[in-house]
């Protein structure tokens, strides 16, 4: 693990290589079950199944599709001008891969409001048990948590559920980290590890 002072491109480069090492493609699907079903769990005991908004899973990202079967989920779309932001959309309507490969709603589908949603379900690199979240780099889910008071989820791989992540004074911290052991309050996940 690289160093909490290193670059965040050393990190992601490590975080990259790490998921590669730890997570073949036996072992994903089971873990994004397991993290699915905790999700679930959580989710209904907190009283946020009304939407979720959720990510469509790149490679060597737990896969969390399957709550669509159960929560309506939400996606989004990366807009990159004026000013870089997410803007959310209905699941389904995600046919077209974004720049970063990842599936997103084609420009013009129509937008969701930020009420319709309960809860945020973030990906990522590698997390920390503070809440802290090693992202790809382009700050937009924090642009878009940003002054948004809702339950966010970082979803990860525990094997990629750090003690430290490097952050930044614009990144925004998580309030729960969930893996394929559960879903625990940053602070909580902090004590037990």
């Amino acid at each position: 693990m690289p160093a909490l002072s290193a670059d965040k491109t050393q990190w992601r480069d490590w975080a990259r290589e790490r998921r590669r090492e730890l997570l073949n493609a036996d072992a994903l699907p089971a873990i994004s079950a397991a993290i699915c079903a905790a999700l679930l769990d959580f989710l209904d005991e907190h009283h946020l199944t009304r939407g979720v908004l959720a990510y469509h899973a790149l490679p060597g990202e737990p896969d969390i599709s399957a709550l669509q079967d159960v929560v309506p989920l939400f996606t989004t779309r990366a807009v990159f001008r004026p000013t870089p932001r997410l803007t959310l959309h209905a699941w389904h309507s995600a046919t077209e891969r974004s720049r970063f490969g990842a599936m997103q709603p084609p420009r013009g589908s129509p937008e969701v409001p930020l009420t319709a949603v309960s809860a945020v379900l973030l990906p990522g690199l590698a997390f920390d048990v503070q809440g802290g979240r090693l992202g790809y780099g382009g700050g937009f889910y924090d642009r878009l948590l940003h002054d948004w008071n809702i339950p966010t989820i970082g979803v990860t791989p525990a094997a990629l559920l750090l003690p430290h992540v490097p952050t930044e004074a614009h990144d925004i911290p998580l309030k729960y980290v969930a893996t394929e052991v559960g879903v625990k309050k940053a602070e909580e996940a902090a004590r037990s590890s």
